[in-house]
């Protein structure tokens, strides 16, 4: 979203504790014990593992301090520090650092394996000591990582530390829509541990990664497991039988070849395929995990009218759904439960939307195996970074002019980051387009950036800078913004054509706001049928604009989010603003106007 419009819709607003005032209807049913119990890998699983969510002791204490000798009290892991169901809700700030401490004790059943310590996505820099002993560090707000703490342990009750470090707009780290003071579009700043923290126990030889590509056209299923060493075999199921199976050395590419009838996935039909995947050295099994794939070819093609259209397995697609930023009244960036998290995208799909763009924010693991498995696309931004030392919104030429430059360690942090995100999201077929850059934010290298990209995951496709001010004939998407209506100011004849936001149509609801005044949307109306009457006549409007040029489209926004009260529910999820049944059926409308049956 343009910060021009927010300048004429409102002045700087600090929100405090104004989070207390709403939260979800799933907030009160989080308890120390119930709190995110489901297995966090659904792409690479092990039936043995132990989960180490819950209340830890945590300590805010300057930057470069030794480890607190008491804690300051307890914090309900993995909610940010900053959030309601943390049970802590403090800022933290570029000049401290947040501590995190608890016990454990490994299983007898694990004596003899290899114990990684696996968290889900930290924010931002972590380093993490067990027994007193350093066992690794991480930079990134956004992706898993893991640590073998095999020689740290001892026998009985075990140490774990985490200090975390995160100077939000302070520092060029990806940081999403995260702002100290928050305002208007920016949001409360996430800080520390928020997606499950566990253990697992492996051989000392063992799959570290899998990583999955369909090629339809070969009716191939290419997977290449990540192992120092052995023979990796992958076998493919449907309904629990075997109609498929390959194998090769470790860190080789397994190609897989697909039965004759292979199931293709898509929106209407999300097939999806079970793999049991192993590894064996001198003929003996040492590790086994268990994971999916799907039969999915992303691209486009020309219509007869000359339109680029978007396909899926080749066969016209119109993609059309909400932005979604992901944040929760009480966990920020955490949701309360599974049950809250894949709510948004039930709701997504009762509103008759086929797509989703994940909107500079990386979710769970678990919510793009939701998606995988109902069939709803993706359109995964990265995190905006280095975005609020100079122009956000930098100027209109939008074809020339100087890119924002980077220092080494700003262009350093976005490379790992991204390349980290792509290779840990691989895997899920339902995402279908990677998004580098958010309109001008952080913006840079665009022609570079987006050409690596496209190299590194030519499985997909890439829109270079969704409403990007600068366009440089690079990508397979040109995508423009314009609020409230849909309009067209730009085109390509050698892209496909998109408006990745409009909409932005405000009503706030009384006793679902995040603060009593000052809420703000691009427009406002008072009722659901208002709003709703807006939004069809935007409908109208976008189904003309597709006839021509577009063939995908993003309204702004899934949920009320802080201040913005846009969202199609408020910001708890308690209230539907629109009337569903007609919405749906225009958005169902559109999609089916605008792909091949």
């Amino acid at each position: 979203m343009k910060l021009k419009h927010i300048a004429l819709a409102l002045a700087l607003l600090s929100t405090t504790a104004a989070s207390a005032l709403i939260k979800s209807e799933w907030a009160d049913k989080v308890t120390p014990e119930n709190v995110w119990q489901q297995y966090p890998r659904p792409n690479m699983a092990r039936a043995d593992w132990q989960n180490l969510n819950g209340e830890w002791n945590y300590a805010i204490t300057p930057v470069n301090s030794a480890k607190p000798a008491a804690y300051d009290g307890k914090i309900l892991v993995p909610f940010p520090v900053e959030s309601q169901l943390s049970g802590v809700e403090k800022r933290v700030g570029e000049n401290n650092e947040l501590w995190y401490n608890r016990t454990f004790k490994v299983p007898s059943a694990w004596n003899g394996k290899d114990v990684l310590l696996n968290f889900g996505a930290v924010d931002w820099r972590t380093t993490v000591w067990v027994n007193g002993v350093q066992v690794g560090s991480h930079e990134g707000g956004y992706t898993p990582f893991s640590f073998n703490i095999t020689d740290a342990l001892r026998k009985g009750e075990n140490e774990l530390t985490v200090r975390v470090w995160d100077p939000t707009e302070k520092g060029t780290q990806p940081i999403g829509k995260q702002i100290s003071r928050p305002n208007g579009i920016w949001y409360t700043p996430v800080t520390g541990i928020w997606q499950t923290v566990w253990l697992e126990p492996v051989a000392k030889t063992h799959i570290a990664g899998l990583k999955i590509t369909p090629d339809v056209d070969a009716k191939e299923l290419n997977v290449k497991v990540d192992a120092p060493a052995g023979i990796a075999t992958v076998e493919v199921l449907d309904g629990g039988k075997v109609v498929a199976k390959g194998s090769a050395p470790a860190g080789q590419n397994i190609e897989v070849q697909m039965p004759a009838d292979m199931k293709l996935w898509d929106t209407q039909n999300p097939n999806i395929y079970d793999l049991k995947v192993t590894l064996a050295q001198n003929g003996k099994t040492v590790d086994k995990v268990d994971s999916y794939a799907a039969m999915r070819k992303v691209g486009m093609r020309r219509d007869k009218e000359g339109v680029i259209r978007f396909t899926l397995n080749d066969k016209d697609i119109f993609h059309f759904g909400p932005l979604d930023q992901g944040w929760w009244p009480d966990g920020l960036y955490t949701a309360p439960s599974y049950e809250a998290m894949v709510y948004d995208i039930d709701k997504t799909k009762d509103l008759g939307f086929n797509m989703i763009r994940k909107h500079i924010k990386i979710e769970p693991a678990l919510w793009y195996e939701y998606c995988d498995r109902n069939g709803v696309l993706v359109w995964q931004d990265m995190p905006s970074a280095d975005i609020h030392g100079g122009f956000i919104w930098q100027n209109h030429n939008y074809f020339r002019g100087p890119e924002k430059g980077r220092s080494e360690e700003s262009d350093r942090q976005f490379r790992s980051e991204w390349k980290e995100i792509m290779d840990k999201f691989h895997n899920y077929p339902s995402i279908v387009v990677w998004v580098p850059f958010n309109e001008g934010w952080g913006q840079y290298n665009t022609k570079e950036i987006v050409k690596w990209t496209k190299d590194y995951d030519p499985s997909r496709l890439v829109n270079a800078a969704s409403g990007g001010n600068f366009h440089y004939d690079a990508g397979d998407i040109m995508d423009v913004h314009n609020y409230p209506a849909p309009r067209i100011y730009l085109l390509s004849d050698d892209q496909a054509n998109v408006i990745g936001e409009y909409g932005g149509i405000g009503r706030p609801v009384e006793g679902h706001v995040w603060q009593d005044t000052d809420n703000w949307g691009y427009i406002q109306f008072p009722t659901a049928e208002a709003v709703t009457a807006e939004y069809l006549k935007y409908i109208d409007i976008l189904r003309d604009l597709a006839k021509i040029a577009y063939t995908g489209a993003v309204y702004t926004q899934t949920t009320d989010v802080e201040v913005e009260t846009n969202g199609f529910m408020t910001y708890d999820r308690k209230v539907m603003k629109v009337d569903e049944k007609k919405v749906a059926e225009a958005n169902r409308k559109v999609i089916e106007d605008f792909s091949q049956k």
